[in-house]
């Protein structure tokens, strides 16, 4: 009241803007966590937040004027604010790692920016992730795969045997793909029970390496199509996709008869052979990437140089597709890999040669 009536006006200090203006963007942050990141007037509402604090910082003579026009602007945000708060009533689900007793992707919180990748800021396609079924002994599985410099080439990765090496460069395996017969390419690769899964090079051939003995086997993906055709739009020769999830081993691509639109096979891991084919209605070269969880395809596209947006799902339970809207701020502007592991609800994503993650926030069942 002091500052609305002038009194004490000479010892106001902005500090208290700031703490005013810091705890709205913690409570509008905890909002975006706990909605679909497409609601508009939650993201207008934070990004307005910002610019306020942003002015806060530019301003020069401390004055009355400026103050009270601050103030102002704070309460009617803390106004929408509550408005949104009132208006949603989804509560995310505490899921246990592995479960699927859940509704559904309902959020992702990031990103968390790891590391550079090992071999340095030129390798700016390729793929990392953690094994979510490691044989006994064997940790935490972390593998980080960058392609070759022509973004196509895969040669070599990676192995640490827990989070803290990864961070720390320490106890690193590395492994050659030396055979030509079993090197690879594109930045579609996966770990799942001990084996790293990528598509042979110049093939439509799947290889599998085993990461202890390095014994590796090839089947072909009948049909499919390769060497850049159909590629998602994050990058050139992307066009298998291995993804894992709760229920096991997918691989996700294209074919001519499909007019390339996404296909979605299981995979056996224990054969190696497929089991079952879905197709979609998504062509994939409007899509950057995907990830499975439960058996329900995620897709995502770049909106902009700092936005990416999952915005399809395929469910292979039913067949049902749907469009949604979950964004995801990202560093740079290429995402050339995403892959989800179960094991801890977390997405790993290669953004130019970052390594990042992002929390997965389930929605509640029912």
């Amino acid at each position: 009241q002091a500052m609305e009536s002038g009194a004490g006006y000479t010892e106001l200090q902005f500090d208290a803007l700031r703490v005013e203006i810091q705890e709205l963007l913690s409570l509008t942050s905890q909002l975006r966590s706990t909605v679909n990141g497409s609601e508009a007037i939650i993201e207008r509402l934070h990004f307005q937040i910002k610019n306020m604090s942003t002015t806060v910082d530019q301003l020069e003579t401390f004055d009355k004027h400026n103050v009270l026009g601050i103030r102002q602007e704070i309460k009617v945000l803390k106004a929408q604010q509550k408005k949104c708060e009132a208006n949603q009533g989804l509560k995310p689900s505490q899921v246990n790692f592995g479960s699927c007793d859940h509704g559904g992707l309902l959020n992702v919180r990031g990103p968390n920016v790891v590391q550079l990748n090992w071999r340095g800021i030129g390798y700016t396609s390729g793929a990392w992730g953690r094994d979510p079924a490691p044989l006994p002994g064997k940790g935490g599985q972390y593998w980080v795969a960058p392609l070759e410099s022509d973004r196509r080439a895969f040669n070599s990765y990676r192995l640490y045997s827990s989070y803290n090496d990864l961070l720390l460069s320490r106890n690193p395996v590395n492994v050659q793909l030396r055979s030509s017969s079993y090197t690879g390419q594109g930045s579609g690769m996966a770990m799942y029970k001990n084996y790293l899964y990528y598509n042979c090079y110049n093939s439509r051939y799947m290889c599998r390496m085993n990461r202890d003995t390095y014994r590796t086997q090839r089947t072909i993906l009948n049909n499919a199509t390769y060497n850049n055709r159909f590629s998602f739009s994050s990058g050139s020769y992307h066009d298998f996709d291995f993804a894992v999830d709760e229920s096991g081993l997918w691989v996700v691509y294209a074919t001519e008869a499909s007019d390339g639109n996404m296909v979605v096979s299981k995979i056996n891991d224990t054969s190696f052979t497929i089991e079952e084919n879905w197709v979609t209605n998504m062509y994939k070269p409007s899509v950057s990437g995907t990830f499975m969880i439960c058996g329900v395809l995620y897709a995502m596209r770049s909106q902009s140089t700092r936005l990416e947006e999952i915005f399809y799902t395929f469910d292979t339970k039913d067949g049902q597709e749907a469009m949604i809207s979950v964004k995801m701020e990202k560093m740079l502007e290429k995402v050339s890999s995403v892959t989800y592991s179960p094991s801890d609800h977390k997405l790993f994503v290669y953004n130019q040669g970052n390594q990042m993650t992002y929390d997965v926030v389930f929605r509640p069942k029912g």
